[in-house]
């Protein structure tokens, strides 16, 4: 993944399907119609439905989705791939799928009417909340059918003298990118808590697995690992737990909600929610790399699993972006 500039902001990086934005025409855009669903197993009735709706989420047969750039882009394409088509064929549309290139960058994108839905992170929600008008839908649910959550971490080499956030004083610690909730908001937030903020000497590695790559080669003394990207360089065999100490844990964070453009008519963004609430367990959990896989959470064995969310539900974020007096300049 690329380390994230704020003078690369023009935009997201067009990755997947393509670049048209609901709002306009292309000629490479093919829509999916809802029909289509009905062959795979959509009963005529949704398919009705599929169709009523892409005349009110995407009265031109596309939608642009974007999503934050929390992992390289090569494993959040064919991660994203499978859900971007199905939501496509139950909305009656084709779904152009983009990865942005930072967490501003796709803010921006939504801001700037380049976005017609997008996925944050939760500390990039509060500022697409309150500067692109981002509305949200839903988010992915638990085995118990819960909002999902995952923790920030920070860790150390097994046998380090570091056992605590205070002993962190003089030493440096690698945390993902900036704006990242748990890569940098959450684990900031826990120094000045722990009252060594200006003692230890922080690095932005670029990105989670970037920040797990500094720990592993010893160019820091300790690195912020998510629970996510635990979950994930374990599986890969990139990382092994056992070899290495957390010092420290945060508390749960809500995971990513899925939202949509403030500018979207009420009646598209609830067709665009009822779309998600309704999609496969396979749109999440197919491939070699899967959403599930990615936002390390286990979806439940039966019925939804996206879930509704509203901005309260987030509360903690909007709080945390507040206590730091944070603006998008610290994204």
């Amino acid at each position: 993944m690329k380390k994230y500039r704020l003078a690369a902001i023009a935009g997201v990086a067009a990755l997947g399907l393509g670049v048209a934005a609901c709002s306009s025409s292309s000629s490479s855009s093919t829509s999916t119609p809802a029909s289509s669903a009905s062959a795979g197993g959509t009963s005529s009735s949704s398919a009705s439905a599929g169709v009523a709706a892409a005349h009110v989420a995407c009265p031109n047969g596309t939608l642009t989705f974007g999503v934050e750039p929390y992992d390289n882009a090569s494993v959040l394409i064919p991660a994203y791939q499978t859900l971007s088509t199905d939501l496509g064929q139950q909305l009656g549309c084709k779904v152009n799928l983009q990865i942005a290139e930072s967490y501003v960058a796709e803010i921006l994108a939504m801001k700037n009417g380049k976005l017609d839905m997008g996925e944050f992170g939760p500390a990039g929600f509060v500022f697409a909340s309150q500067q692109a008008g981002a509305v949200p839908l839903a988010s992915f649910a638990d085995s118990n059918g819960q909002l999902s959550t995952y923790t920030a971490g920070i860790w150390v080499k097994k046998g380090s003298p570091i056992t605590s956030l205070k002993q962190l004083a003089g030493h440096t610690l690698a945390l993902s990118s900036t704006g990242s909730t748990s890569g940098d908001w959450v684990p900031r937030y826990a120094l000045i808590q722990a009252g060594v903020q200006n003692k230890v000497k922080t690095e932005y590695a670029g990105g989670h697995p970037e920040s797990l790559e500094a720990l592993l080669h010893g160019k820091v003394d300790a690195a912020e690992i998510n629970s996510q990207t635990e979950a994930s360089a374990e599986k890969a065999g990139t990382f092994n737990p056992s070899q290495y100490t957390e010092i420290w844990k945060s508390q749960p964070i809500p995971n990513d909600p899925i939202t949509a453009s403030g500018t979207m008519s009420p009646a598209g963004q609830t067709a665009i929610k009822n779309a998600l609430l309704h999609l496969n367990a396979s749109a999440f959990t197919s491939g070699k790399t899967s959403i599930a896989s990615e936002l390390d959470f286990t979806p439940p064995a039966s019925g939804q699993v996206m879930i509704p969310v509203t901005t309260a539900m987030y509360g903690q974020l909007f709080a945390l972006a507040k206590a730091l007096s944070l603006t998008t300049s610290n994204l």
